[in-house]
């Protein structure tokens, strides 16, 4: 079938590249209009009680969670007669902004004592609205931000709250965004130049990385039409776009270079070259969109973007690979070899370092893997002391004006009065002892700082627990358990930030198994087709684990013990690391991982299927594919260590997390540990079932 391909795609090169550029315009003008809908939150399980408690106060009790809060600070007292009147005053203009604003604050409340700060010197102001899609409300916390955010006639104002944080992480990523891509493409070009060896090759990425970059933003368009996509998103499909443009070109370009240079014609060097190259490209695709779509099976929008990105952006630089790409290279022929800037480049050698290295590494299999284990262990070993959170407004700058007004509000005031559990007991009228005994329970404990007094609708009771812990946080994550811990009326609900972090954190670990058990076997599943054997699939999965383990032990020692800041930059230490980033950065390095396995172990395979011995196969595999393996992983964690320049700490750790295992799995992986096991389980390493041989594929 990809010899046919290949034969196809020369044939009828001048077509498939008009075809390749008419896609390209019409995927740009149609995918540019996916950046208007992206939405930047997206954490809450959609099943979970806390959703059903925020939909009970909507649709019952008519209660929306303010889009916007104002925390406005006087130099005297709120009860100053010229600071009321400056805040009233403050409060009219708002609500004149736009005719579905409605406002509530500590002055048109009466003076409301849940409302001021500690000092007595601060208080909020709650801004509603009634607009349906969170990017209005975007646009107006924008709006307010950039009016009011400072010093208004005697009083000085923050302005906070969720619409106003989206609003700050949208803009923050969008330019950290063109912040790296203007580091990480030069540089990567400049790269290029040199792992390619010339100035036409080099170019050659673009062609993959392209069509996978736009022709993602036109799919996740038609799927936001459906459902929210997360903006987070963008940010791997440029990651992972350019990533894997420069992973399947290097391999099809040096594939390409050494049928030409072996006498090949150019037709029989392109079909060879798909027939050889482009069946791993496409494996390598498949194990990779298998890994990625685990994310798909998470309740939270968040993570499902990332599955909707990350499965359609590998598809499209498999296809880029594929088909405009060898189209190219029939028409340059001979040509790709222009404009020589590297000539070894262009002519690799047959035995060279990395057949030195993966002999030497076999002569001493058992003391190089023992040491390899150690130094896996070492760097896994901070993982001890993990823990895990949501981002909140602290993964902003702390200069960021709305992580300045969140520090300001919990600094200064006795809890979180915009974030308060709110409690939902159905026809809680018709048993007051049962409920006061409820509430009495949850006042007593720990972190609650009171009880709201009921707000009734008919039969149906609402309270509103004001608690003194971040919502977002594991210590919130806990004072929920206890709280549902308490024996409760029949149909009692939980609702609020709080609960809906916490029952976004289960929904994590409640699929996390299902997740890990579904990448598990599929993987096991294509390796096995692939290669043939039982042994080498459990080997690349545990391998995987081990190298996984140290990625986020080192991560941890940075991002929670405050280490390499010189490395990594500033942020705000919360003591934690984001769930749902390490969710991410475990998904995407397993499936590149899995991607160089199969590069690695296809020229082995080859080799071994040609009738060399196991360690001749390993030395010749490891040459002919280990320049390419850490070349594609050294110009990927380029891409990925450009994500670093960001301001938000979940993109910052993004990159690192990335960029770090990718490097290491490249070198103490791929170079150390699978030949030294490779030579330790010698021809057993091809072992498997003579009745399952026929499921194999043939190379």
């Amino acid at each position: 079938m990809f010899n046919s391909l290949g034969h196809a795609l020369v044939r009828r090169r001048k077509s498939v590249l008009a075809l390749f550029i008419l896609f390209i315009v019409v995927a740009s003008a149609v995918g540019s209009l996916l950046f208007a809908r992206l939405d930047s939150g997206g954490y809450s399980d959609p099943k979970s009680e806390s959703a059903k408690a925020a939909k009970y106060l909507t649709d019952n009790f008519k209660v929306k969670d303010p889009a916007i809060l104002f925390i406005i600070q006087s130099k005297t007292s709120v009860t100053d007669p010229a600071v009321s009147a400056d805040a009233v005053a403050l409060e009219k203009e708002v609500a004149a902004v736009r005719s579905d604003i409605k406002t509530l604050s500590y002055w048109s409340a009466g003076g409301a004592p849940t409302l001021v700060s500690k000092d007595g010197k601060s208080a909020y102001m709650f801004i509603y609205t009634n607009a349906k899609i969170a990017v209005n409300e975007t646009d107006l916390a924008q709006k307010l931000q950039a009016k009011y955010d400072g010093n208004y006639k005697s009083v000085r104002v923050y302005v906070g709250g969720f619409a106003t944080f989206n609003f700050a992480i949208s803009s923050a990523i969008s330019k950290d965004l063109a912040v790296a891509e203007g580091i990480s493409i030069p540089l990567t070009f400049i790269l290029l130049l040199f792992v390619f060896g010339g100035l036409i090759s080099s170019a050659m990425p673009l062609v993959v990385g392209v069509s996978a970059i736009i022709g993602s933003f036109l799919s996740l368009y038609i799927i936001s039409l459906n459902t929210g996509v997360s903006i987070f998103a963008l940010n791997l499909v440029t990651g992972m776009g350019l990533g894997l443009g420069i992973d399947y070109s290097l391999l099809i370009v040096n594939r390409f270079r050494e049928e030409l240079h072996a006498g090949k014609s150019v037709e029989e060097s392109v079909a060879r070259t798909v027939a050889t190259a482009g069946k791993t490209v496409f494996f390598s695709g498949i194990t990779v969109m298998i890994t990625l779509s685990a994310l798909l099976m998470f309740p939270q929008m968040f993570l499902k973007s990332f599955g909707y990105a990350g499965v359609t952006v590998v598809a499209m630089a498999v296809l880029g690979a594929l088909i405009p790409l060898p189209a190219i290279l029939a028409l340059l022929g001979t040509r790709i070899d222009k404009w020589v800037v590297r000539k070894s480049a262009i002519t690799p050698k047959e035995d060279g370092r990395w057949a030195h290295t993966a002999r030497f590494v076999m002569k001493r299999p058992v003391a190089v893997a023992t040491l390899s284990f150690v130094i896996l262990g070492t760097l896994a070993a901070p993982l001890s002391n993990v823990v895990f959170s949501q981002v909140d407004s602290r993964v902003l700058q702390d200069t960021n004006k709305a992580a300045i007004a969140s520090a300001f509000g919990l600094e200064n005031f006795p809890g979180q009065e915009s974030n308060p559990i709110e409690i939902i007991i159905p026809n809680g009228a018709d048993i007051p002892m049962q409920v006061r005994e409820y509430t009495d329970a949850i006042a007593a404990l720990p972190g609650i700082i009171r009880i709201t007094p009921n707000q009734p609708d008919g039969k149906n009771l609402r309270f509103s627990a004001v608690h003194s812990v971040g919502p977002r946080t594991s210590a919130a994550e806990k004072l929920i358990r206890e709280v549902r811990a308490v024996k409760s009326p029949t149909g009692t609900l939980l609702g609020g930030v709080a609960a809906d972090y916490a029952d976004s954190q289960a929904g994590i670990a409640r699929t996390l198994p299902w997740a890990f058990a579904w990448i598990a076997v599929g993987v096991l599943l294509l390796l096995f087709m692939f290669t043939g054997s039982i042994i080498l699939p459990i080997k690349a999965v545990l391998l995987n684990v081990l190298s996984l383990s140290a990625t986020l032990g080192v991560m941890s020692w940075i991002f929670i013990g405050g280490h390499m800041t010189w490395l990594v930059g500033h942020f705000t230490n919360t003591g934690t690391l984001d769930t749902s980033m390490i969710i991410l950065i475990v998904v995407v390095t397993f499936g590149l991982s899995m991607d160089y396995e199969v590069f690695l172990l296809s020229r082995i395979k080859e080799e071994h299927d040609a009738g060399h011995s196991n360690i001749e196969s390993v030395a010749i595999g490891l040459q002919r594919s280990a320049r390419i393996i850490t070349a594609a992983a050294m110009l990927l964690a380029v891409v990925f260590a450009s994500f670093l320049t960001s301001g938000v700490t979940s993109i910052k750790s993004l990159g690192f997390g990335v960029a770090f295992a990718i490097l290491l799995d490249a070198t103490l992986v791929r170079a150390l540990l699978v030949p030294a096991l490779m030579r330790l389980f010698g021809e057993r390493n091809w072992w498997a079932p003579k009745a399952l041989k026929r499921f194999t594929i043939s190379h």
